[in-house]
């Protein structure tokens, strides 16, 4: 088992390396050429800038039972089609049942964003309270992976 990170914009990378390290976990952190990423922990993959390129990268790394950090719901969806956990830097777990709407949503929110109209919750700075709730939710998961007993439902 092993996480793999989405890490162009992803705002807790120090946070998964910790608890990683604590579980003994092996991180890959992958970015596009046009970031700059150095770990003493993390096994860094840069990949070109070409769309979507980090996804893919990350996804054909993905097994059953890793755990994948991102913030993009067509990357969780892939994880999770590939028998893999996803939690988004925000501590919310994605799960079969949740992922669907999600994406709905998100489909909901373009055709929104096409027709002129302003949708979302623009730029809310994060707090250490957002940090705080993805680590503990993160370490939950690392916990549940790792022992094999109450597994996340996904």
């Amino acid at each position: 088992m092993k996480v793999l990170v989405d890490a162009d914009a992803c705002p807790v990378k120090d946070i998964i390396e910790r608890i990683a390290r604590e579980h003994n976990l092996p991180v890959i952190m992958v970015i596009d050429t046009s970031h700059i990423l150095d770990s003493d922990y993390s096994e860094v993959v840069m990949v070109s800038k070409a769309p979507d390129a980090v996804d893919f990268a990350l996804i054909n790394r993905t097994m059953r039972g890793d755990i994948v950090v991102t913030q993009d719901y067509g990357v969780a969806a892939m994880a999770l089609g590939r028998g893999a956990y996803a939690i988004h830097p925000g501590g919310k777990l994605f799960t079969d049942k949740n992922i669907e709407i999600l994406l709905m949503e998100r489909d909901i929110a373009k055709q929104c964003r096409r027709a002129g109209e302003r949708v979302g919750n623009h730029a809310r700075k994060r707090t250490l309270a957002d940090d705080e709730r993805f680590a503990q939710a993160f370490s939950r998961l690392c916990r549940s992976v790792g022992d094999d007993q109450k597994l996340p439902e996904k």
